[in-house]
């Protein structure tokens, strides 16, 4: 196995400011108490290839209702490498839920943006059963997987990111 990358926490103050625009119901130190409880992703087995993101904190996930989830965590990678982000396929069976944008692409550059390279995740609840998600914090919900990737012979990409969502296409 290639050793490329490593995952991080973003500081506590961009994490802070993360959930406090989505979710105002919590107060700054039970944000302070979810980021001390981040877990790193990790694999669950020797022969997983998804590391296991998990829930910063508890949410419910009704049918058709969309979430956006700041992970708290950053990683940092090896050029020509890229981290793909889908729900854990559990919860795609069970539930239908879908991430947003189909796959989530972390690219290597991602890591020095603004806002560190900070990890969201938009989900949705497509369920055609009724049925609503629940997720408890510090459950595994998304899974990321390494993929390394090449480019064309005259590529001459010379761009320089920051930013996240679209921000390679300003």
């Amino acid at each position: 196995m290639k050793r490329i990358a490593q995952f991080f926490k973003v500081s506590e103050p961009l994490f802070i400011q993360a959930v406090q625009e989505d979710f105002p119901q919590y107060t700054k130190a039970q944000i302070r108490e979810m980021y001390q409880a981040l877990q790193l992703p990790k694999r669950a087995t020797k022969g997983s290839a998804g590391y296991d993101f998990f829930a910063p904190f508890s949410f419910l996930l009704p049918p058709a209702a969309t979430i956006k989830i700041p992970t708290g965590i950053r990683v940092k990678m090896e050029e020509d490498w890229v981290l793909k982000l889908y729900p854990r396929s559990g919860l795609g069976f069970k539930f239908r839920l879908q991430m947003n944008n189909t796959v989530g692409i972390i690219d290597s550059d991602y890591y020095n943006s603004d806002n560190e390279g900070h990890i969201f995740v938009k989900l949705t609840n497509d369920t055609n059963e009724g049925k609503t998600v629940t997720i408890e914090q510090g459950a595994g919900f998304v899974q990321g997987i390494f993929l390394e990737y090449g480019i064309t012979v005259d590529d001459e990409a010379a761009g320089i990111r920051n930013g996240g969502f679209g921000s390679t296409t300003k």
